[in-house]
């Protein structure tokens, strides 16, 4: 089964445009244009066109961003966690990549009860031991995976109990309990073509996954068969997420990194975002519920 083709809904296009989160409070999409340094909001309009409203330049690379309730912004900078306060003052947050090493923060998303999770990506190469942590209300940071190849997309299922993580260069999206601590992980999807990259979850509990290098979206099952592709006229997609008051609307995040330039010329929308509608809607993702600790008393 195939879905609609989606449309470019941006006019302007990103180098690697990456983690698009939808903030209800708000009603508005961030994102990350990662290699840029930028957090960007945007306003989603009822054709399914996104206008940028703001940007937020960091001078380092940045992954993920997530949001608080009251409109706080969690963004993973390129070695370390800033927070980002409704009037732009900016906090320093946990070190989680060590001074020096060659890796970076890469995608990050918040889990059911509120907590932020973020992986790592190796800027050598296939490393082998890139890492998934989780920062604590109290600060502190718990290492969930210290082996991966590089840390992705993650999802949960509407009642938190299951967590699916993307290790992207093994081409493996896990799955575990993550109601209790320690659970070891099992594969759910190897992909042979193409890598998976950002994921989000429906409310029929089927994963889409944005598989880099194939220029499509893939809606899995729960028992991990395909269940309907979304081609895409870029072929690095990059991440999704569902938006809008109804969360029917998908959001696809694209890159022109790594595109060569003949590729680039017979795929000219790459690294614009992409909208389609959807029959099911997606999993409302939770509000960071914060860290008192980053924040000055």
């Amino acid at each position: 089964m195939t879905t609609a083709t989606p449309a470019a809904a941006t006019g302007e296009a990103f180098g690697l445009a990456e983690g698009p989160v939808w903030d209800a409070v708000r009603q508005r999409l961030l994102w990350v244009d990662i290699h840029a340094g930028q957090v960007l909001e945007g306003a989603l309009g009822p054709t399914g066109r996104i206008s940028v409203t703001r940007r937020h330049q960091f001078d380092s690379t940045v992954g993920a961003v997530a949001v608080a309730e009251d409109g706080t912004l969690l963004v993973a900078a390129q070695e370390h966690l800033v927070v980002v306060a409704a009037d732009g003052t900016r906090y320093d947050g946990p070190r989680i990549v060590g001074a020096g090493e060659r890796r970076r923060l890469n995608d990050g998303s918040i889990d059911p009860t509120g907590r932020f999770l973020v992986g790592t990506l190796g800027l050598d190469g296939d490393s082998r031991r890139e890492t998934l942590v989780r920062l604590e209300p109290d600060g502190e940071v718990t290492t969930l995976d210290s082996d991966l190849t590089l840390s992705n997309g993650l999802a949960w299922t509407a009642d938190g109990r299951t967590l699916y993580s993307v290790d992207t260069l093994r081409r493996t999206v896990h799955v575990r309990d993550y109601t209790r601590v320690g659970t070891e992980r099992r594969t759910h999807l190897r992909l042979a073509d193409g890598y998976p990259d950002g994921i989000a979850m429906d409310a029929e509990e089927h994963l889409w996954v944005a598989v880099w290098g194939k220029g499509e979206i893939r809606r899995y099952a729960p028992d991990g068969t395909i269940a309907a592709r979304c081609r895409v006229p870029a072929p690095h997609t990059s991440s999704v997420a569902f938006a809008g008051p109804d969360l029917r609307t998908l959001v696809i995040t694209t890159a022109t990194s790594e595109l060569t330039g003949e590729q680039r010329r017979q795929h000219p929308d790459s690294g614009r975002l992409f909208t389609v509608r959807v029959d099911v809607p997606g999993i409302p993702v939770p509000a960071w519920l914060g860290c008192p600790s980053l924040l000055p008393c």
